[in-house]
């Protein structure tokens, strides 16, 4: 189906309008990491590398840095763990309540946040009679990183079927043999790409965060909300910011690469 002229112009504007509406913000953001001005006046009155320093000699963020990181790799492992096992279950197995399953494992990343952050608070420390931490911190992430590994492997796992599997136990391999040398390959990276937007999601997460966090767990994001507000803060928590762009950028950017050469490969 052709359009006509007026509706590629119409549509080009529209898409340009929204690009500009997403990205100048944060333009603007990676310009006052580099201004002069403590309270981020605009324009600014000049351009320095202090704040970059000033962040990055902050014992703070540095710790707010390794919080999440840790945060994410854990909730990122679990995911990979979980979500490849749920995705062979629904997948290679007929059973009862099956699509109701397949539902529930989807259902926490399309919640509203704040839902979910408050049904884990109350579960946690009224249920479970459990304090917050970390290691809730981790749990509750890992409850959406889930979906993000679910999502890549069992496509995967549609895609390719099951001959090569078959072959593989016609011809005498064990179960674990099959899926190390056939599966696996086939699996691998559909997994990353899982993995590295499980970590991308985690890395940034807030509100689940806020919910579940005991004192003292102070990831990134909850550091930037803490102190943006602080005139004498503001350039290190812009400097924080980009930072926090570029790690959940350079994710996404790969997943998305391997998903696209992998089905150029097909």
């Amino acid at each position: 189906m052709r359009l006509s002229r007026l509706s590629r112009t119409t549509l080009a504007v529209v898409a340009g309008l929204i690009l500009v509406i997403v990205y100048v913000p944060l333009g603007v953001v990676l310009v006052n990491s580099f201004s002069t001005s403590t309270s981020l006046s605009w324009p600014p009155p000049g351009f320095t590398l202090e704040w970059w320093q000033r962040a990055f000699q902050s014992a703070g963020a540095m710790e707010a840095v390794g919080t999440s990181v840790f945060v994410a790799v854990i909730s990122t492992a679990i995911a990979l763990v979980l979500g490849t096992l749920i995705s062979f279950a629904l997948q290679r197995f007929d059973f009862f309540g099956r699509h109701t399953v397949n539902l529930l494992v989807i259902l926490p990343i399309a919640l509203p946040g704040i839902i979910t952050g408050i049904a884990l608070n109350n579960f946690f420390r009224t249920i479970m009679g459990v304090p917050l931490s970390i290691w809730t911190v981790i749990i509750a992430h890992a409850t959406f990183c889930i979906v993000t590994v679910f999502n890549n492997v069992i496509a995967r796992l549609r895609r390719t079927g099951t001959k090569l599997e078959e072959a593989s136990a016609d011809l005498g391999a064990g179960v674990w043999t099959t899926f190390r040398l056939v599966t696996f390959p086939q699996l691998r990276s559909a997994l990353l790409a899982g993995g590295l937007l499980a970590f991308a999601l985690s890395f940034d997460e807030i509100i689940v965060t806020t919910f579940t966090a005991g004192s003292g767990v102070t990831t990134l994001p909850i550091f930037i909300l803490n102190n943006m507000f602080r005139p004498s803060q503001a350039p290190i928590v812009s400097v924080i910011a980009v930072v926090l762009v570029l790690v959940s950028i350079i994710p996404i950017w790969l997943a998305q690469r391997l998903s696209g050469d992998e089905q150029k490969r097909r």
